[in-house]
């Protein structure tokens, strides 16, 4: 479980966070959404530790992370974009990356899975974005990570591998994993999120299920009702 307290950061004069409080419960998958700006990108750095908060706490587990790195081995994340070194072969960054974070396991199964058997032995910058996308699906899911952040993890995917995503997802959580998802596809929150955050300048505007979402707003369906919360906030 994550539990973040009363977080806040600041960007200078800038307020990004203003005092968030929100918990995340193992078994359940979350689609933080929010426009540019609204403060996602940087609740998400919060919990991984790439951002240090100006106040408040993130627990996991009932345990302070603020300022410990120990608990990352704790985390899967797929960056938004996946930026390997150029030179280096697929097969020699999933070892370098087995060498350095131990517990790797079932990689082999997920190259089966993502269809990555061809592209083993060429040099990452002559790859794809897609295919690196499912280098990248394959470094986060070879572990056995209680919380896995997922940043715009569709990004070059083609129809056939984002329904072995989805497949992959569905398998994490049904082991208890607590899941966090950034996306703008908002067809996939529909089909897999079991809840959904909504970040609206530093503050949380929404915190439920997609159906409370639309019945709050008297839409019909999740991208109408994002409109019409953004609407709202620029009138």
């Amino acid at each position: 479980m994550i539990e973040v307290r009363k977080l806040y950061k600041n960007y200078g004069p800038v307020e990004v966070l203003k005092g968030i409080d929100i918990v995340f419960n193992p078994g359940e998958i979350t689609a933080i959404l929010g426009p540019n700006g609204s403060g996602k990108t940087t609740l998400i750095k919060s919990i991984l530790g790439m951002v240090i908060p100006n106040g408040g706490e993130i627990l996991l587990d009932d345990n302070n992370v603020l300022g410990q790195w120990l608990y990352r081995d704790r985390i899967s994340y797929v960056p938004q974009i996946a930026n390997f070194p150029g030179n280096l072969k697929v097969n020699e960054l999933i070892k370098m990356i087995r060498d350095i974070r131990p517990g790797a396991r079932n990689h082999g199964r997920l190259i089966d899975i993502l269809k990555l058997q061809p592209f083993l032995d060429k040099k990452l910058g002559a790859l794809s974005g897609g295919t690196r996308q499912k280098v990248n699906l394959v470094l986060a899911f070879m572990f056995d990570a209680p919380l896995i952040i997922l940043d715009e993890p569709t990004a070059g995917l083609d129809p056939v591998a984002l329904i072995l995503l989805k497949q992959l997802i569905a398998s994490e959580k049904e082991k208890g994993k607590t899941i966090l998802i950034t996306t703008h596809i908002m067809n996939l929150v529909e089909e897999i999120a079991d809840k959904v955050v909504f970040l609206l300048d530093g503050l949380i505007y929404f915190h439920g299920r997609v159906s409370e979402l639309k019945e709050k707003t008297g839409e019909d369906n999740l991208e109408k009702a994002i409109a019409a919360i953004l609407k709202d906030s620029y009138a």
